[in-house]
């Protein structure tokens, strides 16, 4: 993050933001008098806590470069690997560089460029537990804490969706919907065989109880146990909600539930029967649909397998304007992917259920329309198709942007009829 020294520089001219935080160095004879030792922790706790950041030692908050006296380099070094050794739990292990960056002056002047990864740990320091907003730290609430320590816990081996749902019976299951994942010639027994698939795991009293892909891929209604699991669909009048009587301005709306291979398809139908269809003559009738199907399709199933389950009270919304289509998705990119790299890599948050999926054949009434025979087919080519075919219809591309870290949002552009 940050490597050369022009692009750290070209950065420090922008300002502190989510990953980049500036840090003046002042001595009192052989002592460190400023930062203080515990606010630097925070920091260096807050981007580990997150994203990871780089923090630059020697430069002011007016984004100019002072620079450390190079007989106090030493001095600084030892300074961070101490704080991050006794002012942080679990202790971090930052890496440290020394190089020069310009002043206002054009005199190259050292500096140590700090650069943090996003840890494994939930890290405390002496502010307790916190994470970077912005160019800002923040103590996290007790449920973003909660989630955290179950996403990052060395003791979280199974993944929130290999984990059973407490209450839940495997007689809540519905068997064509669970049988439907097993080999004609399998000899297994009910609980063998959701084991094997993941759909069931014996809780801390050696129950056996449905997972949470198992409830979500097996049940009826997995709002039973998960009340969020369902996909809200509003379709609006016009570009913008309106805030007074916004629902005279609601044209369709549905909560789409069911196993979550149904909730994809339901969602589909919502969008088809609320777009609008433009017609051309230019090379004899051609129907112009507003959305391509399939770039739908796909941002839907990627909802649905990569949506985080475990953060609470959250649900996927789909919200159809006339001039777009915004799918927001609850959890925040997995692993060390970036909005920018989605279309290029491949991770999946909830492995058993994306697994399970590429197993669900579409219905064949939906093949052609959608392009695909099974919900999934694990490639990782999914953004590229969503990226792809709104630009085939539309011109332009759709957009994936983050909310606050916890909500993945995309944007896919409508069609519009183009007149002679």
């Amino acid at each position: 993050m940050f490597k050369s020294a022009a692009e750290l520089a070209d950065k420090i001219r922008l300002g502190e933001d989510t990953f980049l935080e500036l840090k003046e160095v002042r001595f009192a004879g052989q002592r460190i008098s400023a930062p203080h030792r515990s606010a630097l922790a925070d920091e260096l706790a807050a981007f580990a806590n997150g994203r990871g950041g780089v923090c630059v030692l020697g430069v002011d908050d007016a984004r100019q470069v002072i620079g450390i006296p190079v007989d106090h380099l030493d001095l600084v070094e030892d300074f961070v690997r101490e704080l991050c050794l006794d002012s942080i739990q679990p202790p971090l292990a930052p890496v440290i560089e020394r190089l020069t960056l310009p002043s206002a002056a054009s005199e190259q002047r050292p500096v140590l460029r700090v650069e943090v990864s996003s840890s494994l740990f939930v890290h405390r320091s002496p502010g307790g537990y916190l994470h970077r907003v912005g160019s800002a730290k923040r103590e996290m609430s007790p449920d973003y804490l909660a989630r955290l320590f179950q996403q990052r816990s060395q003791a979280r081996i199974i993944r929130f969706d290999e984990q059973p749902v407490p209450g839940a019976r495997l007689a809540g299951l519905r068997d064509d919907l669970w049988q439907r994942f097993a080999s004609p010639r399998s000899q297994d027994t009910q609980e063998v065989l959701l084991d094997k698939l993941a759909m069931a795991r014996k809780d801390a009293d050696g129950e056996w109880r449905p997972t949470v892909a198992g409830v979500l891929m097996a049940s009826a209604d997995p709002r039973v146990w998960l009340p969020n699991a369902f996909i809200q669909a509003v379709a609006y009048r016009g570009t913008e909600v309106r805030p007074d009587g916004h629902s005279l301005y609601q044209l369709d709306a549905q909560d789409i539930t069911g196993p979550l291979d149904a909730q994809v398809m339901g969602a589909c139908h919502f969008v088809r029967k609320n777009m609008r269809v433009f017609a051309t003559k230019a090379e004899g009738r051609r129907d112009i649909p507003q959305f391509d199907m399939t770039a739908v399709f796909e941002a839907l199933v990627n909802a649905v397998a990569h949506r985080d389950y475990s953060i609470h009270g959250a649900k996927i919304r789909l919200r159809l304007f006339a001039d777009r289509l915004e799918i927001y998705s609850p959890g925040a990119i997995p692993n060390t992917m970036t909005v920018e790299s989605l279309a290029y890599r491949q991770a999946a948050r909830n492995e058993a259920i994306t697994s399970l999926l590429a197993r669900c054949p579409v219905p064949d009434a939906d093949q052609r329309d959608v392009g695909r025979t099974a919900m999934m087919d694990k490639r990782g080519e999914g953004v590229q198709l969503i990226i792809s075919r709104t630009e085939q219809l539309t011109g332009q591309p759709p957009t994936f942007r983050l909310i606050d870290e916890s909500e993945l949002l995309l944007v896919i552009p409508a069609a519009v009829p183009v007149t002679p």
